[in-house]
């Protein structure tokens, strides 16, 4: 019997080079894939475009399966392209914070994620779109994007302590800015504007590293958790860490939460955004949509 064709992407700025030589990482890959039945190509990752556009190929090609060896930017890319197409993604967690892959509690080890990628099941989740950036953890809007483009810049520190220094570094001096928020299809109730420190819009749980930003959100539910933060006292906000890690942050007067489908987020001024910690500029309008069951991930059996 003919092997399936597979490609492997791997990002190793993003972790899988600092524990194994990259020709140690392609021998797991294609020893731990053959025995499922797979041949597969391996790719190294050089550019931030470049896991896109390796597994945009892997489409054209007509593979398969391909596995993102990386952290949540590497997930989003290869999930980007092959989003709406019969090819499934697997996971194995190369990253800081692994925040897509700790909710679908897939191994943090690489030997036994390759396992589940070589012989587990399909799942299909959901994608969140932003302005027409998909993503498949958690987007963002205000701090939390002015956080992850510090985190995003060259020599920055990777991991929860690199997050808790960064947003230690931008919390004192931001400024909550004003957001108008409008459900759209009659889902997510009625229009409303509110000033708010950052907007989390989440398909899953969790940035990462088990800090649960929206615990009630599932990635196939078909629909977005809005986590709307008001401005608050730096007091009010350290006593949230606990629920932060515990799931079970709650809403009240100065935590907004809710769900949709579909809305629109106006403000006064161009709107940062990230989508599964990778920046982006909007326009004072940026879309929010959601697009059901439409990428095929690799889970436990």
């Amino acid at each position: 019997m003919a092997l399936m064709k597979a490609t492997v992407v791997i990002n190793p700025i993003a972790g899988p080079g600092r524990a194994r030589t990259l020709d140690a990482c392609a021998a797991l890959a294609r020893e731990s894939l053959g025995r499922g039945g797979f041949d597969a190509d391996v790719r190294i990752t050089t550019a931030p475009d470049d896991a896109q556009r390796f597994a945009t190929a892997a489409v054209e090609a007509g593979h398969a399966l391909v596995v993102a060896w990386g952290g949540d930017g590497t997930v989003n890319g290869v999930g980007a392209a092959l989003a709406g197409t019969p090819v499934a993604m697997a996971i194995i967690p190369g990253g800081s914070g692994n925040g897509l892959a700790r909710d679908l509690d897939l191994p943090l080890d690489a030997a036994a994620a390759f396992e589940v990628a070589a012989s587990g099941s399909a799942r299909l989740i959901d994608a969140g779109e932003l302005n027409g950036s998909l993503f498949f953890n958690v987007a963002g809007i205000g701090l939390d994007a002015r956080i992850a483009m510090r985190m995003a810049a060259p020599g920055a520190r990777r991991g929860l302590l690199g997050y808790v220094v960064a947003t230690l570094s931008e919390l004192p001096s931001y400024v909550a800015r004003d957001y108008s928020i409008t459900p759209l299809n009659g889902a997510g109730g009625s229009p409303f504007a509110t000033s708010a420190l950052f907007i989390a819009m989440a398909n899953s749980r969790q940035y990462g590293n088990g800090a649960q930003i929206a615990p009630h959100a599932r990635v196939d539910d078909g629909e977005l958790d809005l986590v709307v933060v008001r401005p608050q006292s730096l007091l009010r906000i350290a006593s949230r860490i606990p629920a932060f890690f515990n799931g079970s942050l709650r809403a009240d007067e100065t935590l907004w939460m809710r769900t949709a489908a579909e809305m629109d987020i106006s403000s006064d001024h161009d709107i940062s955004f990230h989508v599964d910690g990778e920046p982006r500029q909007g326009p004072t309008t940026v879309a929010l949509r959601t697009r059901p069951r439409t990428l095929q991930v690799r889970v436990k059996s």
